[in-house]
């Protein structure tokens, strides 16, 4: 699937070109003005690489979703613009058809599927009748890369929800786009087979150099298959960098309970575990340990099996903090514990 960068033709609204990374946004927003004017995006920056996985998170109704469809063209911004490969992206204004051509798009429902159709028919129509045979190498080379070959000859309509999501990817594929973009792609995925989409797609990225932007509410998506991740809340970009960095040294509270559930703590709360702050704090449920002690001040309050581990909850008197029990003993609700902390986060918010 080798990328063509002839396929990216500017815009002639475009009067000028520059040097920038392969995909830019610059105070960008978006105003619903038939939604009394609903911040949908507001003022945000950023950039994504060529080549690499970036993810977009942060809980429903933070943007995500509609700064995926500016980035593509499928909305005119209120201000600000996007660039791709240092051209401005044409909008529903610029052209009839809207969308970027280096770009295609995977949305949610599965809108572009015909679901009564075979699997075949789907991919394969995206390619013309110029030339059969490259066609017919093509739809297979591209099922295959999937790994749904097998289903070639089934409707969309009778195919599990991530069967469906593996043929509308191949559909956006087959025509080696240089970006793919796709919103909530493992929604509909279930639990026990979103891992191994997840790394196919990885692989393609590794074998073709496609760049790819998803859209996702799950951090255990992103933090497994993402080389970069961009964090919103409330219509803006909070924070941007490497999933690793973001997790453990996150310059936001928002980030760190988003990234890892982790326990915000005020600055007197935190003065009860002997922790000077003039900040809230943050503690990772792994950074925390615990000993059983008839003379612990915390108190053990609750219990949630999680499967391989269990959450702990432990409070006493103006706080609570969730802890990982691994492996798994037997504790009780009622035991008396005393805490450990092993790591705490400081933030630049308040």
């Amino acid at each position: 699937m080798a990328q063509n960068s002839s396929s990216c033709q500017h815009n002639p609204a475009d009067t000028q070109k520059i040097d920038a990374p392969h995909i830019f946004g610059k105070n960008l927003s978006l105003v619903f003005e038939s939604k009394q004017d609903v911040i949908a995006v507001n003022s945000v920056n950023f950039s994504i690489q060529k080549g690499k996985i970036t993810a977009i998170i942060g809980e429903s109704g933070s943007g995500k979703s509609t700064l995926l469809k500016l980035i593509y063209g499928l909305l005119e911004p209120s201000a600000g613009e996007v660039r791709y490969q240092g051209w401005r992206v044409p909008t529903r204004k610029d052209k009839l058809i809207p969308g970027h051509e280096a770009m295609k798009l995977v949305s949610q429902g599965f809108d572009d599927l015909n679901l009564y159709a075979k699997v075949w028919d789907n991919v394969a129509s995206q390619l013309p009748n110029t030339n059969i045979a490259r066609k017919e190498s093509k739809t297979i080379e591209i099922l295959q890369k999937l790994k749904i070959a097998h289903l070639a000859q089934q409707r969309v309509a009778d195919l599990s929800g991530g069967e469906k999501q593996r043929v509308a990817i191949a559909r956006a594929l087959i025509n080696e786009p240089e970006t793919l973009l796709m919103d909530e792609p493992f929604n509909q995925v279930d639990a026990a087979f979103r891992d191994a989409l997840q790394q196919d797609i990885k692989q393609i990225v590794q074998e073709t150099g496609l760049t790819i932007l998803l859209v996702s509410h799950d951090p255990t998506e992103v933090l497994a298959m993402s080389d970069e991740l961009i964090v919103m809340k409330n219509a803006k970009i909070i924070e941007q960098g490497n999933p690793e960095k973001l997790y453990y040294k996150p310059n936001n509270s928002y980030t760190a309970q988003l990234l890892a559930k982790s326990n915000i703590l005020s600055s007197s709360q935190a003065s009860l575990l002997g922790i000077r702050s003039v900040q809230h704090i943050g503690i990772h449920q792994e950074d925390i340990s615990f000993t059983l002690s008839q003379t612990g001040d915390f108190l053990i309050t609750d219990i949630r099996f999680r499967g391989f581990y269990k959450e702990i909850v432990l409070s006493k008197p103006q706080l609570t903090l969730h802890t990982l029990l691994y492996p798994v003993t037997n504790v009780h609700i009622g035991q008396r514990a005393t805490v450990h902390i092993i790591r705490h986060v400081n933030f630049q918010d308040s």
